[in-house]
C-alpha cells in the first residue's frame, strides 16, 4: 500500500476513501488502485467526489440493471426538491446537445429513441461491414508498413472507428479529423481533472457539432439516402417522428460513442498484448481464440471506467442506504478486476473463460455500439499483428501519453 499512499488513503472501518484522481500515479495505472479498493472496501465513499462508488462485479452488474436507479432524475423530481444547482450558463450548448442523449434518458423516451436506432446496430447488420473494415485497416497499414515505425493512435486507431461510424450515419469521411476534435473536446466534460477551459471547449465544440448535424439533417430531409441519419429522420415509432433536437442529440451520441471508446481500446489492447510477452500469432490463430483475446483486453483495460446513476426511490446497496436524488457511481473497469469473479484479475490471460466483462455496461443502457466495437477489434487487431511481423513498443508510454485513465493518446511502435 505504501506505493499508493501518495494519492490514496482508505479507512476500511468507515469505507471512506481519499483518492486524488488528478495524480498521474493513479490515472497512469488505475488497476493497482482498484485492487487495493477490492481488498479493503469494494463499496466506498470517495471524499473528493462526495458520493458513493461501487467496484464489486456482482454489485455493479446488479445496479446496471436495477430500475430503482437511473441515468436521469429530473423526470421525476425538480431541481428545487433535490437541492440541485441550476445549469452552468457557459455549458448551455453542451447541455442542449445532451438533453436527448440515449446515454442520459430513462423510459419511455429512452425506449422510443433506442428502438429507432437499434436495428442498425444488431450483429447481423454490423457483420456486413467486415470487408470495409478489413480494407480500411489494410490500406492504413500499407501507408506506414515500409517505415518500420508508426504512432498507432494517429495513423490507425483514430481513423478506423470514426470512419466506420461516419459511413453508417451518413457523414462524409473527410469530416473525420473534425469529428475527432469535437468529440475529444466533448468528452472532456466527463474527466475528473476538467477545469473551466475544458468546459468552455466542450461547449464550443458542442455548438459547432450541433450546427453541423442540423445542416446534415436538412440535407437528408431534402434528399434521403441509404444511411442511418435518413432512417432516423424518416422512420416513425408509434406514430411519432424524432424531433430535430432529438435527432441532433442522438446523432452526436452515436458519433461519439461509436468511435471514442474503440480508439482507446485499440491502443490499450496493442499495449497489453505487447507487454504480456505472449506470441501474438497464438492469440489470433482462429476466430474463437481471437474473440477471447479481445474480451480479455476489454476486461483488463476497459476504455470507459465510470458510469453514474441517480437513486430514483429509496434503496439499500451493500449496506448503504440511498434516498431519492442521491448519486452512486459504478466503476466498470474495477468490476472487471474483482477477485471474487476473476482469478488473478490483474494478469492478462487470453484463455480466460470466467464470465462476461462489464466494459459495455448491462441492462437497458448496454452500449448500443458494442457489436460494432467488438467487430472492429476482432478484425483489426489480427490484421495489425499479422502484417507487422516483430511488432514492439518503440518506447514505453509515459504519463504524458495517457489520456486520463481511459487509454493512451500516443503509442509509438516499431517492427
Amino acid at each position: 500500500m505504501s506505493s499508493l499512499s501518495s494519492f490514496l488513503r482508505i479507512d476500511p472501518e468507515t469505507r471512506r476513501v481519499f483518492l486524488d484522481a488528478r495524480d498521474p500515479a493513479f490515472y497512469s495505472d488505475p488497476n493497482r488502485t482498484y485492487a487495493a479498493l477490492h481488498a479493503a472496501c469494494p463499496t466506498f465513499y470517495w471524499e473528493e467526489q462526495r458520493q458513493w462508488f461501487c467496484t464489486g462485479y456482482d454489485t455493479v452488474n446488479a445496479l446496471l440493471r436495477d430500475r430503482r436507479f437511473g441515468r436521469q432524475i429530473l423526470h421525476i423530481a425538480t431541481r428545487e426538491e433535490l437541492g440541485m444547482p441550476e445549469p452552468l450558463a457557459h455549458t448551455r450548448h453542451f447541455d442542449a446537445a445532451e438533453a436527448h442523449s440515449l446515454l442520459e434518458l430513462e423510459p419511455p423516451e429512452h425506449t422510443r429513441l433506442r428502438t429507432l436506432v437499434n436495428r442498425a446496430f444488431v450483429s447481423r447488420h454490423i457483420e456486413k461491414m467486415t470487408p470495409e473494415i478489413e480494407a480500411l485497416a489494410n490500406s492504413l497499414i500499407d501507408g506506414f508498413e515500409k517505415d518500420g515505425k508508426t504512432e498507432l493512435l494517429t495513423s490507425f486507431a483514430d481513423i478506423i472507428p470514426v470512419t466506420m461510424i461516419a459511413r453508417m450515419i451518413g457523414i462524409p469521411e473527410e469530416m473525420g479529423p473534425q469529428l475527432l476534435k469535437w468529440s475529444h473536446d466533448y468528452v472532456g466534460m466527463y474527466m475528473f481533472k476538467r477545469g473551466r477551459a475544458d468546459e468552455e471547449a466542450a461547449d464550443r465544440s458542442a455548438r459547432e457539432f450541433a450546427d453541423y448535424v442540423r445542416s446534415m439533417i436538412a440535407a437528408r430531409r431534402a434528399e434521403p439516402r441509404d444511411d442511418l441519419l435518413s432512417h432516423m429522420i424518416h422512420t416513425e415509432h408509434k406514430g411519432q417522428f424524432l424531433t430535430e433536437d432529438e435527432l441532433v442529440s442522438t446523432t452526436i451520441v452515436l458519433l461519439n460513442a461509436g468511435h471514442e471508446a474503440t480508439v482507446h481500446q485499440i491502443g490499450n489492447s496493442v499495449r497489453v498484448i505487447l507487454e504480456s510477452g505472449i506470441e501474438p500469432a497464438t492469440l489470433f490463430c482462429d476466430p474463437k481464440t481471437t474473440e477471447r483475446t479481445v474480451e480479455e483486453t476489454l476486461r483488463i483495460c476497459a476504455p470507459v471506467h465510470i458510469f453514474q446513476r441517480y437513486c430514483l426511490e429509496p434503496a439499500e446497496v451493500d449496506g448503504v442506504s440511498f434516498q431519492r436524488g442521491d448519486k452512486v457511481s459504478l466503476i466498470l473497469a474495477a468490476a472487471n478486476l474483482d477477485p471474487a469473479k476473476f482469478t488473478d484479475p490483474l494478469t492478462f490471460r487470453p484463455d480466460r473463460d470466467e464470465g462476461v466483462n462489464l466494459s459495455f455496461g448491462a441492462g437497458i443502457h448496454f452500449c448500443i455500439g458494442a457489436p460494432l466495437a467488438r467487430l472492429e477489434l476482432n478484425l483489426v487487431l489480427p490484421i495489425l499483428f499479422r502484417r507487422l511481423s516483430g511488432l514492439k513498443l518503440a518506447r514505453q508510454p509515459t504519463v504524458k501519453d495517457v489520456y486520463h485513465f481511459h487509454g493512451l493518446e500516443r503509442l509509438d511502435l516499431e517492427w
